[in-house]
């Protein structure tokens, strides 16, 4: 199984939702908020290309992206793929 880590923030919907998508697929995930974190947010906007909101998602070091884009590939089946 990869090392699934997200990035997430306050009150925030999507991150939520994003950590129960990955949940209900067995996810183990390491979850990072930036408001609590020194240095987490630019280390997520490094790692993440620059892109500043959240959540960002990544398996092992691939930048996934946010929640819609694991949602889409949760719909096409490829999340699983992905998560092996």
């Amino acid at each position: 199984m990869k090392n699934v880590t997200i990035y997430t923030g306050p009150l925030c919907n999507f991150c939520d939702a994003a950590k129960k998508l990955l949940t209900r697929n067995n996810v183990v995930y390491k979850e990072i908020n930036i408001a609590t974190v020194d240095g987490a947010m630019d280390e997520m906007i490094s790692k993440a290309n620059g892109k500043r909101t959240i959540p960002q998602i990544f398996f092992n070091d691939q930048h996934v992206g946010g929640y819609d884009d694991v949602r889409a590939l949760e719909k096409s089946g490829e999340l699983k793929d992905l998560i092996k």
